[in-house]
């Protein structure tokens, strides 16, 4: 079983302020995508960035075979959201935005507003007899916005201070992501298989990215990991190590690769995965576009700016 994510990069139908401009550079994106899912296979696919819940029917509609969708109700201010395509049927066990009770609502610009809940839902499903659970994100984006629309700031203390509140808010969503995996695990990681994947927007030792990961020690690749210990029953273990050196990233930022796209694995999933990777299996590694601070310049281009990241499951 291939299991992974795609941010897909702005999927929206022709005519609107994000997507593409006609209908013939919405043919050509949906092309790129759909050829790069049927070369990939997966069995269950987690996507981010899905502005228009029909433009995920039309992107389905090109596939082999029949697919299930999911998606979360929960998108942000540009209408982006989460979700899943499946080859087989789906139990949707949560759609959220919540923080947790504890975590007190954090600043998101100079004005001083707050926010107490993540700017994009995460959404868990279950699939199969024997019942894997995966839950699929998309955190507060590294690339920095500004008031007025503005991708510059005016100056560099202004840079810094939205720097900051991004960072805010992606530690704050990582946390309640972080409590949704507690949910999934209920305690149990070396009898359930529980998976957490898409878009971070933080690379592997990030601090919101050793969020997700629970009691440390164990990591893959350290004397730890052969070790039962009873932090097996809350870890999720990232399978970044397990990608060849080469091709371990999902993004290029202004020349800069950057792995930014994870999947984290359960006790009991981590030890029956076989393969990892970026891009497409047998590939080498993604060839992907340079992007720079402002995403509008790549509007209506064809396929992604993101590549998939897959873990091959054995028996």
């Amino acid at each position: 079983m291939l299991l992974g994510t795609w941010n897909l990069e702005n999927l929206y139908r022709p005519g609107g302020p994000y997507g593409p401009k006609d209908e013939a550079a919405y043919g050509a994106k949906l092309a790129v995508l759909a050829a790069v899912i049927t070369e990939l296979g997966p069995a269950l696919l987690g996507v981010q960035e899905v502005g228009d819940p029909e433009a995920l029917k039309d992107l389905a509609g090109m596939l082999d075979d029949d697919w299930h969708l999911a998606l979360s109700e929960h998108a942000d201010s540009r209408g982006i959201r989460v979700g899943f395509l499946s080859r087989t049927a789906m139990t949707v066990l949560a759609d959220t935005t919540a923080f947790p009770a504890e975590l007190r609502p954090v600043q998101t610009d100079d004005s001083g507003v707050t926010v107490a809940r993540a700017g994009r839902g995460f959404l868990a499903v279950e699939v199969g007899d024997e019942p894997l659970r995966v839950a699929v994100c998309h955190l507060k984006s590294k690339l920095l916005s500004y008031p007025n629309g503005r991708f510059q700031p005016r100056d560099e203390g202004e840079r810094a201070r939205y720097g900051a509140y991004a960072l805010y808010r992606r530690a704050a969503e990582a946390t309640a992501l972080r409590a949704l995996a507690d949910e999934l695990l209920d305690g149990d990681g070396q009898g359930r298989d529980v998976a957490v994947l898409g878009d971070l927007n933080d690379e592997v030792q990030a601090a919101t990215t050793q969020i997700l990961l629970g009691p440390p020690g164990s990591e893959i690749g350290t004397p730890g990991y052969e070790k039962a210990d009873r932090g097996d029953a809350t870890r999720l273990w990232d399978v970044a190590p397990l990608i060849p050196p080469g091709q371990r990233y999902s993004r290029v930022n202004s020349g800069r690769r950057e792995l930014i796209d994870h999947v984290l694995v359960s006790h009991r999933l981590v030890h029956r995965v076989t393969a990892a990777g970026t891009g497409l299996p047998g590939e080498g590694p993604p060839a992907l576009p340079s992007v720079g601070p402002d995403p509008a310049e790549r509007r209506g281009a064809p396929g992604s700016d993101h590549a998939p990241v897959w873990i091959r499951v054995g028996g």
